[in-house]
């Protein structure tokens, strides 16, 4: 009996310092969590989370959110998805996964054709350099997804190139691609709040949309890779585009139960025809560098490999030309067409708040969302 009695007492404190040290690793990896400086893709936070919940709650038991609260429907099927996974399973699970966030985190190095000065952005970089201002998307992890913080850093990061002393203002990415369109953080809507984040949303477009109807200086993209939704339709604001091969163009409104933004609804018709900016627009077709040139959205196409030294070296040149005559001569081309720009944006825009309250366009971003998690 008292060996008995003595072999149990061995093996309980075997286990019992593993039990310790996975306890102790959890609570490391929440504070690495929080110091990571690379914020995890939608998808890494998503895992995350639902691991989290797991492992300190056990199955999910609450009940399923309204389809009209986006990110906490997705957090909960990513959650219900895990079933009847240990808590110490996913606890295990939770550490590896931020482990390897942790190991393989780096910091983003900007082109080295550029300078960088240290701004206060918190969602781009902005450049200064051969009379050039760059503003460069910054949100690598995120594809550079346009959250609401971006919307106002783009508009003041304008303003303040509207009075700086550079001759042409260029939008680049920063990663592989140019930028995936809207955040999905920002379709995290109670239900209770919908009509006044639609309003306060659709204020914020027209009021995004028309900074860029109205600035007076030459804007350039440069389009490194894929670009979605408003990075694509405002793209016909802009004199010229330049596109590496590798970067396609994708504009899903109708998909996702939403209508075409950025004045697109009137600069896609007039730049490629009403057939062909309707098969972007409404059918949702993605197309190639070469097939955006073709269909005039983008001025010049480049090898990937070359991309970047030879289009900023035509940039460059075009830098040196007289600032004054070239804002005169750019503000003369655009001057009779910003009327209609303006009262396209607010068209579009309205049109936008009744879609955004619509079930079709609840249901159609919740499928969305749906796809994604099926993919963790």
């Amino acid at each position: 009996m008292a060996a008995r009695m003595l072999l149990s007492r061995v093996k309980l404190d075997a286990v019992f310092p593993r039990l310790m040290a996975t306890k102790a690793d959890f609570e490391k990896a929440k504070s690495q969590l929080l110091r990571l400086t690379k914020e995890p893709t939608n998808e890494e936070k998503l895992r995350i989370y639902a691991l989290f919940k797991q492992s300190t709650e056990g199955h999910c038991t609450t009940p399923k959110p309204s389809a009209f609260n986006f990110v906490n429907k997705v957090k909960w099927e990513a959650w219900n998805q895990l079933g009847d996974l240990t808590q110490d399973d996913a606890q295990e699970q939770y550490i590896k996964m931020v482990d390897k966030l942790n190991a393989t985190e780096t910091e983003t190095v900007p082109s080295p054709e550029l300078h960088v000065q240290e701004t206060d952005y918190e969602t781009l970089v902005l450049t200064k350099q051969n009379n050039m201002t760059t503003i460069r998307l910054n949100r690598p992890s995120r594809k550079n997804a346009i959250n609401v913080q971006m919307y106002h850093d783009i508009m003041r990061a304008l303003g303040e190139a509207k009075d700086d002393d550079s001759t042409l203002v260029v939008f680049t990415g920063t990663g592989d691609y140019y930028c995936s369109g809207n955040d999905l953080e920002n379709f995290n809507i109670p239900l209770d709040h919908m009509e006044t984040v639609a309003q306060e949303s659709s204020l914020l477009l027209k009021k995004f949309v028309a900074t860029f109807i109205d600035f007076p200086k030459p804007l350039v993209g440069m389009i490194n890779g894929p670009a979605v939704g408003i990075s694509v339709t405002i793209l016909g604001l802009f004199d010229l585009v330049y596109a590496a091969d590798s970067a396609t163009f994708h504009t899903p409104f109708t998909k996702l139960g939403q209508s075409p933004e950025g004045c697109s609804s009137y600069t896609f018709p007039k730049i490629m025809g009403i057939p062909k900016a309707s098969e972007l627009l409404l059918f949702n077709k993605k197309i190639s560098a070469r097939e955006a040139y073709d269909l005039n959205l983008v001025t010049e196409v480049f090898p990937t490999n070359t991309f970047e030294r030879e289009a900023w070296h035509r940039l460059q040149n075009y830098a040196t030309l007289p600032n004054k005559a070239l804002h005169l001569s750019r503000q003369l081309l655009h001057q009779l067409k910003r009327e209609t720009l303006h009262k396209t944006n607010e068209a579009e825009c309205q049109l936008l708040k009744q879609m955004w309250l619509s079930p079709e366009c609840a249901s159609a971003i919740a499928t969305f969302f749906q796809r994604k998690t099926s993919k963790l």
